[in-house]
């Protein structure tokens, strides 16, 4: 694996939203992705041929590891989420959301091995909601968890990351956690955090003004895209506009210690019909998982050929594609 330190990088990071999750959510994800291949690719020839590397090499180690991967750390990294996720729920729902979703954390059996949570934008509009979530999740934490980031997005100035950075530090001392312990992953998703108002890079100073905290830059592709005035059946993870993108953050961000990491397939292997089926049915359920998953191998190899090493995940069935993607490229 291809780090930008030297410490590890996850391959992916799960975002799931914080009003579902509980302490057996990381194991869950493991089991229903495991579903997914003994339903549809049940052996090493068909899911080779459904990816697109039948009769490779390495199409059988490629799959053996999958599934190991699956049955013992199937989540690398998972991101407890109160943004897109999570939407715009009452502030009693939101608090409470915000406190049993710390209880569930420190209930976990085994944590994913990085691990976090994204808050909403400091913007006017969310800046109160955002701190006082942050505020309620740290006052139920008894310990902070390895490898703990805190996700901001849809930045546009780099008063916001300042804002968060100095907020960890009250919440790091209260708590009496180490200083500088927890850290920042900077959203990449809107054009002021590619170029800003006097037309220059606006990254290092958004990694600057984490003041040693940012752990990595995120792209969102979908909210990118939209600030672009790109239609939205046009916004997509390989449009263009999102190539340049992640190609200014990958210069700009060079050298300065920090991981990138590429945004998510919104296409999803999900079944369209349920319960008893007819032959038809099942095989056009099959047909649609299958190119789901395609789908989401190809975007994945994509972004390990453009140097980006990790992405994000929204849903278990892209588990099995994602690690499949990372061992047949690196195997390849």
């Amino acid at each position: 694996m291809v780090l930008t330190s030297a410490d590890r990088q996850p391959v992916h990071v799960v975002y799931g939203g914080a009003q579902l999750f509980k302490a057996e959510t990381p194991a869950r994800l493991g089991t229903l992705a495991l579903d997914l291949i003994r339903n549809y690719t049940p052996d090493a020839e068909s899911f080779s041929k459904c990816l697109g590397f039948s009769g490779s090499p390495y199409a059988n180690t490629v799959f053996e590891r999958t599934i190991a991967k699956l049955e013992s750390e199937p989540v690398e990294d998972f991101r407890i989420d109160f943004e897109d996720g999570y939407g715009y729920r009452s502030d009693a729902e939101e608090d409470g959301h915000a406190r049993s979703a710390a209880l569930a954390l420190q209930k976990v059996s085994k944590l994913p091995p990085f691990i976090g949570i994204r808050i909403k934008p400091l913007t006017e509009l969310s800046r109160a909601r955002a701190l006082r979530t942050l505020a309620l999740f740290f006052a139920e934490l008894n310990a902070l968890p390895d490898n703990f980031a805190i996700t901001l997005p849809k930045v546009t100035v780099p008063e916001q990351v300042a804002e968060l950075a100095a907020a960890l530090d009250r919440l790091e001392a209260e708590r009496g956690f180490a200083a500088g312990s927890v850290k920042i992953e900077v959203m990449i998703e809107t054009t002021e955090a590619i170029f800003d108002a006097s037309g220059a890079v606006a990254i290092p100073k958004l990694i600057e003004a984490a003041g040693g905290r940012c752990r990595g830059l995120h792209f969102g592709p979908y909210d990118y895209t939209a600030s672009c005035d790109i239609a939205a059946a046009e916004q997509r993870l390989d449009h263009p506009a999102c190539d340049f993108a992640r190609n200014v953050m990958q210069v700009s961000a060079a050298g300065r210690g920090v991981n990138l990491s590429d945004g998510p397939s919104t296409i999803l292997p999900i079944p369209k019909h349920r319960g008893q089926l007819s032959e038809q049915q099942a095989a056009e359920n099959r047909a649609i998982v299958h190119r789901a998953m395609r789908h989401h191998f190809d975007l994945v190899q994509r972004s390990l050929a453009n140097g980006y090493y990790q992405g994000w995940d929204l849903h278990p069935g892209q588990l099995p594609t994602r690690y499949a993607a990372v061992y047949a490229f690196f195997l390849k």
